[in-house]
């Protein structure tokens, strides 16, 4: 009786020891600096977004939560996804990937991008977006996008025009207004938006389709001219300019905008813990106010849910305008 009553009082302790070995065994998330990946050189629409974001987000993930930018151009964005989709789905490799990466690319590279834009990723949140700006050199004689057109179709030779990576936003932007507009130009990729724009400051091309928060400080400063927005609407950025629709472009409506996302099979519960400290984030008026300001405009609330669906529509949307241009692209 007096083993069976020892084992008794002893059972509860016995059964609790694997739970509060398991729980000690699970160090607190998170243990080490969290990498936040960007797809693209430092002083781009991504990156200034990213910074601005990790500012305000690494103190709601813990006291000592560190995010860390790492900058991993090329492709357009796609070597950083393909680095993201394969870590470890543990919350220490986080992305801010663009739309070039998760539904640009693969829409005009689907042989060679390595990775399912939408499934081999948890998405986490929509964090902003803004439109394109068809963009000429500061020096350039184009004041319009008639302007541009006619004199694309009377060159002798292709106008050089450059972005962001091949089957990059600015890339298929740039082919779709072409497209529509009924003239070929002769393509150049580069690394990043800065790049893109340190050519136009030279005059090396001729125009480009740039994202408005790379290309802002640049028409600022008289180095570049913009000639037309691809939203819908003007932007409040640059009031003075119109968009592609006022200019006999109906219906174009091109925006790209930042997911946040994490390698597949991050637990839900962590999921939510970074959704719910980007939503906190993205509601200070100060961060909506700097993201503005830089020409990130900051999204809605989302869900991982409700994200992972505007990526998918984001790819649907891109693999359309793909089919129109016939645009048909490789990588060596």
């Amino acid at each position: 009786m007096t083993s069976r009553r020892a084992f008794l009082l002893a059972a509860p302790a016995l059964a609790a020891a694997p739970a509060g070995r398991r729980a000690a065994a699970q160090p607190a998330w998170p243990d080490r600096p969290i990498a936040l990946v960007v797809g693209f050189l430092p002083g781009g629409s991504t990156d200034i977004g990213a910074r601005l974001l990790a500012d305000r987000m690494a103190p709601r993930l813990g006291p000592n939560a560190r995010l860390i930018i790492e900058n991993r151009p090329g492709a357009g964005g796609s070597l950083a996804a393909e680095h993201v989709a394969r870590a470890a789905p543990d919350g220490h490799v986080l992305t801010l990937a663009s739309a070039s990466s998760f539904a640009t690319n693969p829409a005009a590279l689907p042989d060679t991008v390595r990775y399912d834009p939408v499934g081999d990723f948890t998405h986490l949140a929509v964090v902003g977006g803004g439109p394109m700006c068809l963009v000429v050199p500061g020096t350039s004689p184009h004041r319009s996008i008639a302007d541009l057109v006619a004199a694309a179709k009377a060159a002798r030779a292709p106008l050089m025009w450059g972005a962001s990576g091949a089957g990059g936003i600015g890339h298929l932007t740039g082919e779709f207004f072409a497209h529509r507009a009924g003239f070929r130009a002769e393509f150049v990729p580069y690394r990043g938006g800065s790049a893109v724009l340190e050519a136009m400051r030279k005059a090396e091309i001729d125009f480009s389709a740039e994202v408005l928060a790379s290309a802002f400080p640049h028409l600022r400063d008289g180095s570049s001219r913009a000639l037309a927005v691809t939203s819908a609407a003007r932007h409040p950025l640059l009031p003075e300019v119109p968009t592609l629709a006022e200019q006999g472009f109906a219906g174009f409506d091109v925006v790209t905008s930042n997911v946040l996302q994490a390698p597949r099979g991050l637990p839900d519960a962590l999921a939510q813990r970074i959704n719910r400290a980007a939503m906190e984030a993205l509601a200070e008026p100060e961060l909506r106010r700097r993201l503005a300001a830089a020409g990130v405009d900051p999204a809605e609330p989302s869900s991982p849910a409700s994200t992972r669906d505007f990526v998918a529509g984001e790819l649907a949307k891109f693999q359309a305008i793909v089919r129109e241009t016939g645009l048909r692209l490789s990588r060596g």
